[in-house]
């Protein structure tokens, strides 16, 4: 699918001189936003918390009214009370102010809907997230979904639909795309500087800890690669996006360490995605590689690599690591990249030697390899503590599309400015479709695979604008199923 942006510019967003927010003693008149948060666990914790606590002191400049927003945890809606009892305790402590709560286990949805919030932001389990989304659109609250979206196109297309009728925003939340690598990455892309992606390989593997930890509750059933390789779907989706269409899925997977071999929980997947483009009818073939199996005595907190080939070169990124590695063929002399510009990446921070992993292993002390791009609390140079990172900065850019929508004119212009954020195209809910469209076949074929039909696959038939109209599995001995069909009037 042919994806480009062609609303909002970053000038419309951007920060006061020296500052992202502003204090909120400069302005007296502000308005606010009241959040409603689905989930206190460790997405919360690691990137909605501190940046929640630091807008509610800080607030959230708007430059087109020279004014500013607050941003303040109004409600909260969990399975249970113990995380919202202690994070309220923490709060007390902290000087903020207090959220109401309620439960899912009681029934309160609809009492947090009503509690007085402006939006919603759903960090549940994904399997929770259509459900409460929908509910929010429809009492008309903004709604900001973590990664997956929904597990099924017929999913999107009904939440997409309840978005426009109640000319709201419901984006998802892909930090990675604001990861200052994978930005390099799509820049150097989409300026012809590297050409024609061929093929690609990504994984993202997680410690044992994890899946029998914090992912307990929900993990009966499921698979990393739902969870997990959205991550690098919407990556390639979003960054290769030029003249191509979605054309295959296919998949196997890993069963035995966290539950039965032949049941339906699986330990990892490996994941191929397919893309043809139209003009030369060339594939393009990505394989993705997830896991939550991984030694707790691995040496970092979760294993990330992507490697990218193209017509003129090569894309190496390590996150553990933190370092990328690029090779771009001689472009020749007529060429107007300027090299020190537009190839300008990071430098990989120092790794242990040797025989420094082996004394660390040895003596077992915390992980040396946490990702302080995604979220890192440090002490600024003015001596106050923040948290920064990539991690955060997709949320705080929901809450700046909020403040545009609603607050950055005049109330008459407000459906021109819906509209032109809605259009934002890395994390709007209609642009998600490819990558829901991988996950719901995923899905499927995995499925099969525990009805001892291994290597299933899924055909992906688009429209003349390259948009998914059809999924269609096919299975070794059985007649082709059709897992999708775009609604039209024929089969409504």
């Amino acid at each position: 699918m042919t994806t480009t942006s062609n609303s909002i510019s970053d000038q419309q967003f951007s920060a006061p001189p020296e500052s992202q927010n502003t204090s909120p003693g400069i302005y007296l008149d502000h308005p606010k936003i009241r959040v409603g948060m689905v989930g206190l666990g460790m997405i919360f914790r690691e990137t909605y918390e501190p940046l929640l606590n630091e807008l509610e002191k800080d607030h959230l400049y708007i430059p087109q009214k020279e004014s500013s927003v607050q941003v303040t945890l109004s409600s909260a809606l969990t399975l249970g009370h113990s995380k919202a009892k202690l994070i309220l305790e923490e709060r007390t402590k902290q000087g903020l102010s207090p959220f109401q709560h309620f439960t899912l286990s009681e029934n309160q949805l609809g009492l947090f809907l009503d509690s007085g919030i402006d939006v919603v932001c759903v960090a549940s389990p994904d399997d929770r997230h259509y459900e409460i989304a929908k509910q929010a659109i429809l009492k008309k609250k903004h709604v900001l979904i973590e990664k997956p979206s929904v597990l099924s196109l017929y999913q999107l297309n009904e939440l997409v639909r309840l978005g426009k009728e109640n000319q709201i925003l419901v984006k998802v939340v892909y930090h990675k795309l604001f990861d200052p690598d994978h930005q390099k990455l799509r820049s150097l892309y989409q300026k012809g500087i590297l050409r024609h992606v061929n093929e690609g390989y990504c994984t993202l593997l997680e410690p044992i800890s994890i899946s029998t930890g914090q992912f307990s509750e929900w993990i009966k059933g499921r698979n990393p690669a739902t969870y997990v390789a959205i991550h690098y779907i919407k990556l390639i989706d979003f960054s290769f996006a030029q003249n191509w269409r979605l054309h295959r899925i296919r998949a196997i997977g890993q069963r035995g360490i966290i539950d039965s071999p032949v049941g339906n929980t699986f330990d990892s997947v490996q994941l191929g995605i397919t893309y043809i483009y139209n003009d030369d009818q060339r594939e393009a073939n990505f394989n993705i590689h997830t896991g939550w199996v991984l030694p707790n005595q691995f040496m970092g907190h979760v294993e990330q690599e992507v490697q990218f080939r193209f017509d003129n070169g090569v894309w190496n990124a390590h996150q553990r690591k933190r370092g990328v590695e690029l090779f771009v063929e001689q472009l020749g002399k007529n060429s107007k990249i300027d090299f020190k510009r537009d190839i300008n990446l990071s430098i990989p921070h120092n790794i242990p030697s040797q025989s420094e992993k082996s004394t660390i292993q040895e003596i077992e002390i915390p992980k040396i390899t946490p990702n302080h791009h995604y979220n890192s609390t440090s002490i600024a140079p003015w001596n106050e503590p923040i948290t920064k990172g990539y991690g955060l900065d997709a949320i705080r850019r929901f809450f700046q599309e909020v403040s545009y929508v609603e607050f950055g004119g005049e109330a008459s212009k407000r459906f021109d400015r819906w509209q032109q954020t809605k259009a934002l195209v890395h994390n709007d809910l209609e642009a998600d479709r490819n990558s829901v469209a991988v996950l719901m076949s995923l899905e499927h074929i995995l499925n099969e695979q525990t009805r001892g039909r291994p290597e299933a696959w899924v055909e992906v038939k688009t429209d003349q604008n390259a948009e998914c109209t059809e999924l269609v599995l096919h299975s070794w001995g059985l007649k082709d199923k059709i897992i999708y069909a775009f609604p039209t009037e024929a089969n409504q």
